[in-house]
Order: C-alpha cells, then sequence, then structure tokens
C-alpha cells in the first residue's frame, strides 16, 4: 500500500489550503483514512479521519474549521482547511487503516505553515 499526499504549503491566518490523499495497492473496502499533523516539539495528533461509511472524526482543535471527506476516485481523500490559524502549522501526514486487519500505513508527509 502507498499513499501520496498532495496540497499543503504556505497560508496567512484566516486562510484556506486543501490536502488530498490516494492510497494505491492492495486497498481494502473496510478501511478508515485520516489526517495527523505534526509540530515541532510535539507529538503527532489526529487532525481529522473518516470511514469507509462516512463516519467522521475531528480533533478539538480543528472542529469547525476543518472538513474531511471521501474523494470522487475510490480510496481518496481531501481535507478542506479554513479559518487557518498560526497553530495548525505542522507536518500533516495521511494514514489509512485497515482495522480488522490490525494493519496501518502512513504517507510521507507534507508541510503546512500558517503564518500570523
Amino acid at each position: 500500500v502507498q499513499l501520496q499526499a498532495s496540497g499543503g504549503g504556505l497560508v496567512q491566518a484566516g486562510g484556506s489550503l486543501r490536502l488530498s490523499c490516494a492510497a494505491s495497492g492492495n486497498i481494502f473496502s473496510i478501511n478508515i483514512m485520516g489526517w495527523y499533523r505534526q509540530a515541532p516539539g510535539k507529538e503527532r495528533e489526529l487532525v481529522a479521519s473518516i470511514g469507509n461509511i462516512g463516519d467522521t472524526k475531528y480533533g478539538v482543535s480543528v472542529k469547525g474549521r476543518f472538513t474531511i471527506s471521501r474523494g470522487d476516485a475510490p480510496n481518496m481523500i481531501n481535507l478542506q482547511m479554513d479559518m487557518m490559524k498560526p497553530e495548525d502549522t505542522g507536518v500533516y501526514y495521511c494514514k489509512l487503516d485497515y482495522p480488522q486487519e490490525g494493519r496501518s500505513y502512513w504517507g510521507q508527509g507534507t508541510q503546512v505553515t500558517v503564518s500570523s
């Protein structure tokens, strides 16, 4: 399984960015895909995740500002980030979980920087 992330970059506070992640390889239908982020000196944390039936989960700090969705293509997810804050800065990682198989895969990470 490979995860290819795109998007990210530099944005001013209050602005928007969109991340996308596409999974390829041996993909099982029952899965959870999501985004995690890691700021310098901090632990990696959940940003948002979405299950194969569309059930979503968000980190407390991004609720109401970020929206995760399944893409038009199979095994693709999008993360729309609005009203961004400097504390949203970090490396964002795409993750694919197979809860029934107990396996997880990570993408390579993409930098998101929000300037004040």
